[in-house]
């Protein structure tokens, strides 16, 4: 059981590509799921972020401050600003306008943790990122959102902050809290939770797919083209931002790799509960959740390869 899960979380972009293509070709095996599970996956994949931490992968924050806001600095602002450019060059709609940005505003994902590792990049600056990202998330993702989106959709700040609160924060304050009380049960827990949260990954983007086959099969391509630029974009400009300021080899692969890869499902749980009025808002994030697992392991073997 160990090797199978061993081998599901291993090879997960293979794993949320073969469920985009089975929802692509077979949208009715998915159709009849209701939007509103995406948000308790998501809670499912944060809950087992929870359980795999520990306090004292926070203490980087005091011990490498500077490090800690380097990134975060470039996460908050090369994403969001990346998304609202491409949008705007592409001139895409305002749904999947709003779907672009969404992702660009949203926290590092829990996938840039392993492709650090298998980067062979700073792990510890990474794992702090995305736990910093990620609890700035409630303040930053709604009000990078209204400032990015604002004025040709109505953006709910509030509402947005109580939605990450409920969805993100508090599954990864149960799963400390868990670990915490239960530590022998969550060390043998913790072999099967990447395996059951590539499986929740893989679900959110195969029901996000099956929701939209027919307009992404109708012309799909130009969307599918801004979030690799997206994506790639965001690791090479992470890259040279620690090369301008002069980090270590490991230092610079961790930045490009937490800059570059978002949650995505996140973006596709605030699009479904927030933006109901525009469904296409949730194609960006399922696509963004393929595609940069697939670059996260190519950019991996890449630094890895490169010493």
């Amino acid at each position: 059981m160990k090797k199978l899960c061993h081998y599901i979380s291993e090879y997960i972009g293979l794993l949320v590509l073969a469920a985009a293509l089975l929802a692509l070709s077979f949208p009715d095996i998915f159709g009849h799921v209701r939007p509103t599970v995406i948000s308790y996956l998501l809670g499912v994949v944060m809950f087992g972020m929870g359980l795999t931490l520990n306090l004292r992968d926070f203490k980087i924050v005091f011990s490498r401050p500077k490090d800690i806001l380097t990134g975060c600095l470039a996460q908050f602002t090369v994403m969001p600003l990346l998304a609202w450019a491409l949008a705007r060059c592409f001139q895409l709609d305002e749904a999947l306008a709003l779907g672009v940005v969404l992702v660009g505003c949203c926290p590092g994902g829990t996938a840039s943790n392993v492709i650090t590792y298998l980067a062979k990049g700073d792990l510890a600056l990474s794992v702090g990122m995305t736990g910093v990202s990620t609890l700035l998330a409630p303040f930053l993702t709604p009000l990078l959102t209204w400032a990015l989106s604002g004025k040709s959709v109505d953006v709910d700040v509030a509402s947005m902050f109580l939605s990450i609160l409920w969805v993100v924060i508090l599954p990864i304050v149960v799963g400390l809290l868990v670990k915490w009380m239960w530590p022998t049960f969550t060390e043998k827990a913790t072999d099967y939770l990447p395996a059951f949260s590539s499986i929740a990954i893989a679900f959110i983007v195969a029901i996000i797919i099956a929701a939209n086959a027919d307009k992404l099969l109708a012309g799909g391509m130009i969307i599918v083209l801004v979030v690799m630029l997206h994506n790639v974009c965001g690791l090479a400009l992470g890259f040279l931002i620690g090369q301008l300021l002069g980090l270590s080899a490991p230092k610079k692969r961790a930045i490009s790799i937490e800059v570059g890869m978002q949650n995505s499902g996140l973006a596709s749980s605030l699009a479904t509960i927030h933006f109901a009025a525009y469904p296409l808002a949730t194609i960006p994030g399922a696509i963004f959740s393929v595609w940069h697992n697939l670059s996260g392991a190519t950019v991996a073997y890449l630094y890895r390869k490169n010493g």
